[in-house]
């Protein structure tokens, strides 16, 4: 029977270490201790300084600094104790192994892609990542390096995304890549669910670069610019209509002139083409009768 292992997830443990002065008055009273047996002259000061001055560097070899944003891994024989944050000069005992691990966030900016996205289309995209370790655990010990992990987490998490929605609008009503807003929270969601492993928290994720694909570029600039031109007739043939429904109705209200549906079809239609029209429209002077 195969042996079934179960992989546990690390947590960070707070603790370990203390503050490095007092022990530093310490150390340096060791020292100050060491020199007067030295000079002393009493024959167990040659076995008292030298054990004092063994004592010296040991407890030396215990300091370690933390900056602002830094952490440090403490572990025994490879085994993980805890995660001290504080900052400033810390000890501990010079057989625990001090790892320090930046927690400062970092700025990435991946590769730019050729993906297709839903429809098929080949499009160009990349994205532009804000993260920071979380817990300083999972990072040191579930993955093999926790900021190569996350880089490549980003390329693959980018693809699914650009592959999942559309480059633009069609008939579908969805959100398209786009969508700033929308693209960028669901992103994020992405990437957190793909780098928790390696306890790495994403605070943002946007798409820095959106593009069709060169051998299709013109192709689909071309039917955007016909979208556009459909849409604009759109408006246009709309807003005609209202202010030739205004017109007549204005024309009926105020008795200016009546009209019979003949008539009333014939000025419907010179309106229209006014106002639809891209050219300026030449006026037609009739010196007859309305009829004539």
């Amino acid at each position: 029977m195969a042996d079934q292992r179960t992989i546990q997830n690390s947590a960070e443990r707070s603790g370990a270490g203390v503050s490095g002065w007092s022990v530093l008055l310490i150390s340096l009273a060791l020292l100050g201790l060491a020199i007067l047996s030295f000079l002393s002259g009493n024959p167990a000061g040659s076995f008292l300084g030298p054990a004092l001055i063994i004592l010296f560097v040991l407890s030396v070899m215990g300091f370690y600094a933390l900056q602002p944003n830094e952490a440090a891994v403490i572990t025994l024989f490879g085994r993980y104790i805890a995660t001290d944050r504080r900052t400033g000069l810390r000890w501990v005992l010079f057989w625990y192994a001090r790892k320090k691990i930046s927690l400062r966030a970092r700025n990435v900016t991946s590769e730019t892609l050729k993906v297709n996205d839903k429809r098929g289309n080949p499009v160009e995209t990349a994205a532009n990542v804000v993260w920071r370790v979380a817990d300083t655990a999972q990072a040191s010990f579930d993955v093999e390096n926790y900021e190569s992990f996350v880089n490549i987490q980003i390329e693959t998490g980018l693809r699914a995304i650009a592959s999942r929605y559309a480059y633009d609008h069609g008939d579908e009503a969805e959100p398209t890549l786009r969508d700033g807003e929308i693209i960028a929270e669901v992103l994020r969601t992405e990437l957190q669910e793909r780098v928790r492993v390696a306890g790495v928290g994403i605070e943002d994720a946007r798409i820095s670069h959106l593009a069709y694909a060169p051998e299709i570029a013109g192709a689909m600039l071309r039917r955007q610019q016909a979208q556009a031109i459909l849409a604009a007739r759109k408006l246009i043939v709309e807003g005609a209509v209202g202010m030739v429904e205004h017109a007549l109705q204005q024309l009926g209200e105020r008795h200016v002139v009546e009209l019979d549906e003949e008539r009333k079809a014939a000025m419907v239609s010179n309106l229209l083409v006014v106002l639809c029209s891209d050219e300026n429209a030449q006026p037609v002077l009739n010196t007859g009768t309305l009829y004539g």
